[in-house]
């Protein structure tokens, strides 16, 4: 084929200062009532506030109120974004909240022609409120560039108007360029497209070549593929970014046009004749519809961007609350397992937490039986890879990934993986395993999702775990680790609720202000630990030991009648006087209850072992009675 190069792209040249400074206030005020209105709907924007900055720096419309400290950081943040034609974000929080401001770029592509400026209170966290103002900076522009498309098109109505012999042919073109626009999904769009050009060039061989896999939308839809022989047109097209025809020795025609929106060539759209049946004059019409369509697939693709970063804040927003419900860690761990699997459509979860005394992961739940309870080194597979970067990670195929080693993934046959880091206090404090059997499941989306949610599961069991750090507390004596009084007294009215019996021991310590008087207060301390020390080793996991008060101490055993109780107290007694040092002895006072008592209260078990307690002490000490 000969190669006849038409190039469709704008001319170069500079334009007329008053072109380039032309008036769209109008268009940039009336853009922002409609997103107002259209973000109002989302209770992700509620106590936000807003302020759209023209590019001379005079405010054109604003929502919401602000301090003054917080508009002179917005200011400098306008000024910053407009200087760099991107974004800009406050380095400190002025009254604790997320200060930003977003460049909106002409729909034309000759600058910027406004700034957004976004103030958003943080309890999201600063990364949620990032991803918010992008989702909404990009919302924004496609609400400019929507209004600038329908200014674009009441020009060729106009147009079409002003010249009667092509009405028909441009009446067709303005029919499919609205419904093109009508289009608010991708495949939906493409395949409109499809429809549209088959219906006015009858006859041709269509087909679109795209960047990006829409391969299932529609056979005709199909990768672009770069290789010498293969689509030459069409790769030329692309890389060049203008139309070009070429001609056949048959008198056959084939045109490839840029499929392009504002922002990027997204494809080509290539269109193959017969002999006779091409037009020259026809081709800006096609050009004109390339663009259009490629222009509604950019609004459809921000659209669908919009949404999905929207839907995952709400789904952030929505995680968060509800992590932060649990107070218990392994609630927190099973919560994410089951989360995770559902969010990212895997099909295997493992969480595993960090134990920095022993060096090791440890797995705290997982949808995978073989791995619940495990253990691991601290270097050990991609556990140990997200330790050392302190990095997520996402592994495509696993078969390709070397010689890393994968208990997970050996024994599920998985070869997706996504991991993040769950930061605890600053430092790694486990790892999120998220799998697929599947090569190639996981996108760039789900890699950044993970590592999003990551760190509110991060603040939730540090939440948690400093909750339970209280607790204990709360509920145990500094000095001899012994639950104390109070938490003795609650679990002894739960028992008897629900047991049919148990026994008291009180523990008093004989003639201890001697030893106090003698070797003085420290010493004193000492021998409570140690008693104390003796208690816990004589008594079951599920017997209760506290500190009573002073040097009395207390051990309840469920379930236990008084012959088991006594024989625990004499265990008790025998040991102090064996192994404390300085030399002491204890004086025990044991009682029981059971459902057939009169009266059952914990009041009346305490009375009862104090009594013997007393008896004890009467009868010269360093012995155990029952009351």
């Amino acid at each position: 084929m000969r190669v006849h190069e038409v190039d469709g792209s704008p001319s170069p040249a500079g334009r007329p200062d008053e072109e380039r400074n032309r008036p769209i206030r109008p268009l940039l005020t009336d853009s922002f009532e409609v997103w107002l209105k259209e973000i109002g709907e989302s209770r992700a924007w509620s106590g936000c506030a807003f302020r759209l900055f023209g590019i001379d720096g005079s405010e054109l419309a604003r929502a919401g109120d602000l301090t003054e400290e917080v508009e002179t950081v917005l200011r400098e943040c306008v000024s910053r974004a407009m200087r760099s034609g991107g974004s800009a974000e406050a380095d400190s929080m002025p009254d604790g909240r997320y200060v930003a401001a977003y460049s909106v770029e002409e729909p034309e592509r000759y600058g910027i022609c406004a700034v957004l400026g976004f103030v958003m209170p943080t309890a999201a966290g600063a990364n949620a409120c990032r991803l918010l103002a992008e989702a909404g900076s990009l919302h924004f522009r496609s609400r400019v560039a929507a209004a600038a498309e329908r200014r674009l098109l009441h020009r060729i109505m106009k147009f079409q108007r002003e010249a009667d012999r092509v009405w028909k042919r441009k009446d067709l073109l303005h029919d499919a360029v609205r419904r093109l626009h009508d289009q608010i999904d991708v495949p939906s769009l493409l395949r409109e497209t499809i429809s549209i050009i088959e219906t006015l060039f009858t006859g041709a061989e269509l087909e679109l070549h795209l960047s990006q896999d829409y391969a299932a939308v529609d056979r005709r839809v199909k990768p672009l593929v770069f290789k010498q022989g293969v689509d030459e047109i069409c790769a030329r097209s692309f890389l060049e970014s203008r139309p070009i025809t070429a001609y056949g020795e048959d008198g056959s025609v084939e045109v490839a046009v840029p499929f392009s929106g504002k922002q990027a060539v997204y494809g080509v759209l290539d269109l193959k004749l017969k002999a006779g049946e091409w037009n020259e004059a026809e081709l800006p019409a096609f050009v004109m519809l390339a663009e259009e369509a490629g222009s509604a697939f950019e609004h459809a693709k921000l659209y669908e961007q919009s949404n999905l970063l929207i839907a995952e804040l709400q789904l952030i927003n929505d995680m968060t609350k509800r992590l932060n419900q649990s107070l218990r860690p392994k609630e927190i761990f099973e919560f994410i397992t089951r989360e995770f699997l559902n969010v990212f459509k895997a099909e295997f979860c493992c969480v595993l937490q960090y134990d920095r005394e022993e060096h090791r992961f440890i797995v705290m739940s997982s949808n995978i039986p073989a791995m619940v309870d495990e253990s691991f080194p601290a270097d050990y597979g991609f556990c140990g890879i997200v330790m050392q970067t302190k990095e997520p990670l996402i592994i495509s195929d696993y078969r390709d990934s070397g010689n890393v080693e994968s208990k997970l993934m050996e024994v599920t046959g998985a070869r997706s993986l996504i991991a993040s880091p769950i930061f605890v206090g600053g430092e790694v404090g486990g790892v999120i395993l998220v799998a697929h059997r599947s090569a190639n499941f996981f996108s760039y989306d789900n890699y950044k999702l993970l590592q999003v949610i990551a760190s509110h599961v991060g603040l939730a069991i540090a939440n948690a775990t400093l909750h339970a750090a209280v607790r204990r507390m709360a509920i145990t004596d500094n000095l001899t680790g012994l639950y104390a009084r109070h938490y003795l007294n609650e679990q002894i009215q739960k028992r008897q609720r629900q047991d049919p019996g148990g026994s008291l021991i009180l523990v008093d310590i004989d003639f201890f202000k001697r030893v106090n008087d003698t070797y003085g207060h420290q010493i004193g301390d000492q021998i409570l630990v140690q008693v104390s020390n003796v208690i816990k080793s004589c008594i079951r996991e599920t017997d209760i030991a506290a500190r009573w008060g002073g040097e009395k101490l207390a051990v309840y055993l469920p379930m236990a009648r008084v012959e088991q109780a006594l024989r625990v107290a004499d265990r008790i007694r025998q040991r102090v006087e064996a192994e404390t040092e300085p030399d002491v002895t204890v004086s025990c006072g044991v009682s029981e209850w059971t459902q057939d008592d009169e009266k059952i209260s914990p009041e009346t078990l305490f009375y009862r072992a104090d009594m013997a307690l007393y008896a004890a002490k009467n009868r010269g000490r360093n012995t155990v009675i029952a009351g």
